[in-house]
């Protein structure tokens, strides 16, 4: 039975930042949202605000990093000591009819509070999350987590999609905290969905691989874009490029086709990328080609997400179009 233990704040949010845990900061007031001045906003609010959501410590706060937004600007001063559970709990002042400057709302940057670790890429790796000012890995306890919920980890860390879901054993146990993975496809954060059952102790954590989607694209020897692909002149030689994201070292692509003569290539990755020199064009090289990215995880080969289908058709001559230039 999956258990779902979720937990959210409505007072406090930090909107149009990289992540849950950077943006403007607003908070909420008579059903509405407003802006905080950044003069009103000190190092022991931030970190109230932060561990509301769940997330790290304070790391930057800056006046105007996030726009100005529409929202109108808070009538109180914050005036926390540092060691409240939540905003609310502050004590406030009244600044009736107070405005900021221009490029003045309050920016904050928490640390994200989340982590894969104990590979060499940080989108894979045993799955940490910071919690009322502790480090400690998820369990799984009731085997909920899918590549579902795991997607929504790499989501998070702007890591692409998850690949691998699994459970990674680390005795002698240590104190977990538990995520409701069903939770997890139901809200947007990870922070609405964390477990309180902090004294829990378990020899097994969750396991995440992230990959981002390769990308396939065409040089040398491209003739004209043709409808959702390209069409390529007879006889000449032409390069597929496969690349990714840098989130792994080394690895390698594969180049397969359904033509008439199926390719299957490898070659390893360079800079995240690899080029493969297809000679000599015919209409045996006409369809669809796709690259698929390998890479060790876990002392493990992964064939992680492949590209989508880049499509080749042929047209025209070589020999025909230089006599014509």
């Amino acid at each position: 039975m999956c258990v779902c233990c979720c937990g959210s704040t409505d007072s406090v949010r930090l909107v149009h930042g990289s992540s849950l845990c950077s943006g403007r900061l607003e908070v909420r007031s008579n059903r509405s949202w407003s802006s905080v001045c950044e003069e009103g906003l000190d190092l022991n609010d931030a970190q109230v605000v932060c561990r509301e959501l769940g997330c790290g410590a304070p790391g930057l706060l800056q006046g105007g990093l996030y726009g100005e937004g529409e929202a109108p600007v808070w009538t109180s001063e914050l005036q926390c000591e540092g060691n409240e559970s939540e905003v609310l709990d502050c004590r406030r002042s009244s600044s009736a009819g107070k405005t900021c400057s221009p490029g003045t709302a309050a920016g904050l940057t928490c640390t994200d509070g989340v982590r894969l670790v104990g590979q060499p890429s940080r989108c894979a790796g045993a799955l940490e999350i910071q919690h009322q000012g502790h480090w400690r890995p998820v369990g799984d306890y009731y085997g909920c987590w899918d590549l579902k919920s795991g997607s929504a980890v790499c989501q998070y860390l702007d890591c692409g999609s998850a690949v691998l879901v699994d459970r990674t054993y680390d005795p002698p146990s240590r104190p977990v905290w538990w995520v409701s993975a069903p939770c997890l496809k139901l809200k947007s954060g990870l922070r609405d969905c964390v477990g309180l059952h902090d004294s829990s102790k378990h020899s097994s954590a969750v396991a995440v691989v992230c990959s981002d989607q390769p990308i396939i694209s065409l040089s040398d020897g491209v003739f004209e874009v043709y409808q959702q692909g390209f069409r390529v002149l007879v006889g000449s030689d032409f390069t597929v490029t496969c690349s990714v994201r840098p989130q792994y070292p080394g690895g390698s692509f594969q180049l397969i086709s359904d033509t008439e003569k199926p390719l299957n290539l490898t070659l390893p990755a360079v800079n995240h990328s690899a080029h493969f020199l297809l000679s000599a064009m015919g209409y045996a090289h006409r369809g669809n080609y796709t690259c698929v990215y390998h890479v060790d995880v876990y002392n493990r080969s992964f064939s992680l997400s492949q590209s989508p289908a880049l499509y080749l058709t042929v047209g025209g001559n070589v020999r025909t179009n230089t006599q014509n230039t």
